[in-house]
């Protein structure tokens, strides 16, 4: 029998609503909720309640993702369905981190707004965008960044797309150029340049706040952990590891490879969409990929 992997996705699938009938159908659900307002008052109403356009803005996504998705790996595991491993992308691997044991709830959902409020403040200083590049290869998309200056590859998500990440300003000439080559350059649901050297601020000042913060040593956790950087099971200093990522690609690709190579045949994406499961299903056809709204719904637990 093969191995089950939770996923928390990133930004991008937030919407209006979001969490709420978890919150008002499970109790475990409610109290990660409840843990998250004593934190940061309002992030239920604003998961619940909130706009489209303010759930966009980073200072708020980043903590409303984080108390749906703790909440929904919270009911799972209440009914006995048990992860073996676990991975999240971008914001998602903070989530991930304080369900699979690296730190506590309470604190990765403290380290998550602070690094809300970092990223957007780095946002702010330029204008800059994101966009999903479809049906190239990743050679081609690095190729093409290179015609255009501060534009990145940043996020290998799985077989003909690579997300990048640049000023807005020459974004319209870079997916001129990726439509000559014969792809789609698509506008992605976030402010900011995020996974590029634009962040470096950012992931300089998170690397600050996590010196504050009590971990268990690496290997130690409950549940094995994978890294976006390296897509590679979690080993030294967890620490760069979680501020490092913030101005480096995610190598999704590459991890969920990983990841089966080590046995694992199931994933579960933990999250408001189904975002990575489009991508693990792109990726390699032959796992289950679904989304945790699905395997509740199959009621099997471990």
């Amino acid at each position: 029998m093969g191995k089950i992997a939770f996923v928390f996705s990133g930004q991008g699938d937030q919407f209006p609503g979001m969490g709420k009938e978890l919150f008002q159908t499970y109790p475990a659900a409610s109290r990660v909720f409840e843990m998250c307002d004593a934190i940061r008052p309002g992030t239920s109403a604003q998961c619940f309640l909130g706009t489209a356009e303010e759930l966009k803005e980073t200072k708020n996504t980043q903590p409303c993702l984080f108390a749906m998705e703790a909440a929904a790996a919270a009911v799972l595991i209440e009914k006995g369905i048990c992860p073996d491993v676990m991975a999240g992308f971008s914001l998602g691997e903070v989530t991930a981190s304080a369900v699979s044991g690296l730190f506590d709830l309470p604190t990765g959902f403290s380290l998550v707004c602070k690094r809300g409020e970092l990223m957007q403040r780095e946002a702010e200083k330029r204008d800059t965008s994101m966009a999903a590049v479809v049906k190239l290869g990743a050679e081609q998309v690095e190729d093409l960044c290179e015609k255009h200056q501060e534009i990145y590859p940043v996020n290998y998500n799985c077989p003909g797309q690579i997300a990048v990440s640049g000023l807005a300003s020459r974004m319209e000439d870079f997916a001129a150029d990726v439509k000559a080559a014969g792809g789609r350059a698509l506008p992605l649901r976030v402010k900011g340049a995020f996974h590029s050297p634009f962040m470096k601020d950012a992931a300089a000042a998170f690397a600050q706040e996590l010196q504050q913060v009590k971990m268990t040593e690496t290997g130690e956790g409950k549940i094995l952990l994978y890294s976006d950087m390296t897509a590679e099971p979690y080993s030294g200093d967890a620490r760069q590891l979680l501020s490092e990522q913030i101005c480096h690609p995610v190598l999704w690709e590459k991890l969920v490879r990983r990841m089966i190579a080590d046995g694992v045949d199931t994933f579960i994406e933990i999250g408001p969409g189904h975002t990575l499961t489009n991508m693990i299903e792109k990726t390699d056809g032959t796992v289950k990929a679904v989304t945790y709204t699905e395997y509740l719904a199959e009621e099997k637990p471990c």
